[in-house]
C-alpha cells in the first residue's frame, strides 16, 4: 500500500527524521492560506501515488500569494501523467504546501527489501533529483548497494560504507549517520517495503532535510499497523482494482484487449506470456485464487465486463482445490447477471473438468471450448485481432 507523500513526511517526522514544515490543502483558498502560514518561498506538490511529478508540472515554487493561487489553481484537478502513471494519469485532488529550502546538493538514499539475497537493501547516490532514472543506467557505478542481513541488523560499518559512499564529512556526516539509522529502524517496525527519499537535501546550513518521500507499505502487514492503514486512499487506484480488492480478487489492469480469468498466480503469468507468444495482447492479470467460491467467479467476470477495453475473454482454469464445476457454476451465473457480448474461450483441466465441460455446453451460453493452453491462446488472439 502506497502512501501520499505528505503523509510519509508525517510518518518520518514521527521518528524524529528532519522534514520541512508544511500543509495539504484541497482548495485553492486553502492553499494559499498555508502559504502565508509558512511563509514564502512555498513550493505547491500534487499528491499522487507517481514519480516525476516536477517533469509533469505538478510542483512549483512560487515566491507570493498570486503565484501561490494561480499554481494551486493548475495543480488542483489537473489530470497529472507520469512515465509512473502510464497512459491514465491520477487527477491531482490535494496539495501540499511546503517551505521552500536554501539546497547545497542532492543525495539519494532508500531502503528495500531485495529477495534475490533475502536481505534488506540500502541504495544511495550522489546524484539525487529528477533524473535517478537515468543515472542507474548512465553511470551504475553511482549508485551504491548495501546489503544487510535482517537477522543480524544494521551495523557500523553500514552507516559508514553509505556515507563514505555519498562522500559524506563532517558535521553532515555525523547527521547521515544517525537519519540512516533512523530511516533503517522504521523500515523494520513499521513493515515498509520501500522508504525512498529523493532528494535528500544537504542545505547552505550543511543540515540534511528529507525534501520528498515514498513509502510502501507490506499490504500484508497492515493488522498490524492499524494507523497505516487508515491512510489508504482509493482515489489513486483503478477503480476496478478496488472492487477486485472487496471480494479478495488479486487483479491487475493492464493495456491490451483481451481479459483473462485464471486460477493461481504462476499460470495467470504463463497465460498472458503464450497470449502475447500467439500475437494477443491480455488486458489484465485477475486470479481467482485456488479457494475460488462460486461468488468470486462471478464477481471476477462481472469486473472482466466492466473493462470497456475487453473486447474478448480466455478462461483458463487448472482444477485443484478450484473445482472445474464450480468455475462453471459461476460463469453461468454471471452470465445470466450481466449481458454478456463478448466471446468466451475456455481451457478447464484438472478437478471435475469433464462435469464443467458438461455444465458449460448444457447452459446455451455461446462459448469456445479449446483443448489445451496454446490451442486457447490462439483462438482468443486470433478473435480479438477480428474484432
Amino acid at each position: 500500500m502506497k502512501l501520499h507523500e505528505y503523509q510519509a513526511k508525517a510518518l518520518f517526522a514521527e521518528a524524529g527524521l528532519p522534514v520541512p514544515s508544511g500543509r495539504v490543502a484541497e482548495t485553492v483558498d486553502e492553499a494559499v492560506a498555508a502559504a502565508e502560514a509558512l511563509g514564502y518561498p512555498v513550493a505547491v506538490k500534487a499528491q499522487v501515488h507517481a514519480g516525476g511529478r516536477g517533469k509533469a508540472g505538478g510542483i512549483r515554487l512560487v515566491e507570493n500569494a498570486q503565484d501561490a493561487r494561480s499554481a494551486a489553481g493548475a495543480i488542483l484537478g489537473m489530470m497529472l501523467k507520469t512515465a509512473q502513471t502510464g497512459g491514465h494519469g491520477h487527477v491531482v485532488s490535494r496539495v501540499l504546501i511546503e517551505q521552500a529550502q536554501v539546497i547545497e546538493r542532492e543525495l539519494y538514499l532508500s531502503i528495500l527489501p531485495d529477495r534475490s539475497s533475502a536481505s534488506i537493501m540500502i541504495i544511495a547516490s550522489t546524484e539525487g533529483g529528477m533524473n535517478i532514472e537515468e543515472v542507474a543506467e548512465r553511470a551504475p557505478e553511482k549508485i551504491v548497494r548495501i546489503r544487510v542481513n535482517p537477522l543480524l541488523g544494521l551495523q557500523p560499518f553500514h552507516l559508514r560504507q553509505a556515507a563514505f559512499g555519498l562522500g559524506l564529512a563532517g558535521a553532515v556526516f555525523k547527521s547521515f549517520i544517525g537519519l540512516l539509522q533512523t530511516l533503517y529502524q522504521l523500515v523494520v517496525e513499521r513493515d515498509l517495503l520501500l522508504a525512498e527519499i529523493n532528494p535528500l537535501a544537504v542545505t547552505a546550513g550543511e543540515s540534511l532535510v528529507l525534501l520528498d518521500a515514498k513509502v510502501e507499505v507490506d499490504s500484508t502487514a497492515l493488522f498490524r499497523q492499524r494507523d497505516l492503514a487508515d491512510l489508504y486512499d482509493p482515489s489513486e487506484e483503478d477503480p476496478l482494482e478496488t472492487e477486485a480488492k472487496k471480494h479478495h480478487l488479486n487483479y491487475i489492469r493492464l493495456d491490451g484487449n483481451i481479459g483473462t480469468m485464471v486460477n493461481g498466480a504462476g499460470l495467470a503469468m504463463a497465460t498472458m506470456d503464450i497470449i502475447k507468444q500467439a500475437g494477443g495482447l491480455p488486458a489484465n492479470f485477475l486470479d481467482v485464487g485456488g479457494g475460488a467460491s462460486a461468488d468470486m467467479i462471478e464477481n471476477g467476470f462481472r469486473i472482466l465486463l466492466s473493462d470497456s477495453s475487453v473486447s474478448a475473454i480466455l478462461i483458463n482454469i487448472f482444477g485443484g482445490i478450484l473445482r472445474c464445476d464450480v468455475l462453471a457454476k459461476g460463469v453461468i451465473e454471471a452470465a445470466g447477471k450481466v449481458d454478456l457480448n463478448l466471446p468466451v474461450v475456455v481451457r478447464m483441466e484438472g478437478t471435475n473438468a469433464r462435469e464443467g465441460r458438461r455444465i458449460l455446453a448444457d447452459s446455451g451460453l455461446e462459448l469456445i471450448t479449446a483443448t489445451d493452453l496454446q490451442d486457447a491462446a490462439e483462438k482468443i488472439s486470433r478473435i480479438a485481432r477480428q474484432l
